[in-house]
């Protein structure tokens, strides 16, 4: 199954769960992420629902910015904050 799992960085703000799903695409793995947590999704999605500009998503060692991605049975998804300035 498709797992998930957030960064330290986003769980010294918000809980955040580390969980196996049957979704088939990022959208279904993160609502699935939400339902555990819904204050989480302000964190991750903007309020258009993509995902925000300061956080990456991987899929499977891949950035990732579509939400439509398919995701396979052994899919890894990482999700952080990503730091920005100098």
């Amino acid at each position: 199954m498709p797992h998930v799992q957030f960064t330290p960085q986003l769980r010294r703000f918000i809980e955040t769960p580390t969980l196996q799903s049957q979704a088939e695409t990022l959208a279904q793995l993160l609502e699935d992420a939400f339902a555990h947590n819904p204050a989480l999704r302000s964190y991750v999605l903007d309020d258009q629902g993509d995902v925000r500009p300061h956080v990456a998503v991987f899929v499977d060692g891949q950035r990732c910015m579509d939400l439509r991605q398919t995701l396979r049975p052994d899919s890894k998804v990482y999700v952080l904050q990503a730091l920005s300035g100098g």
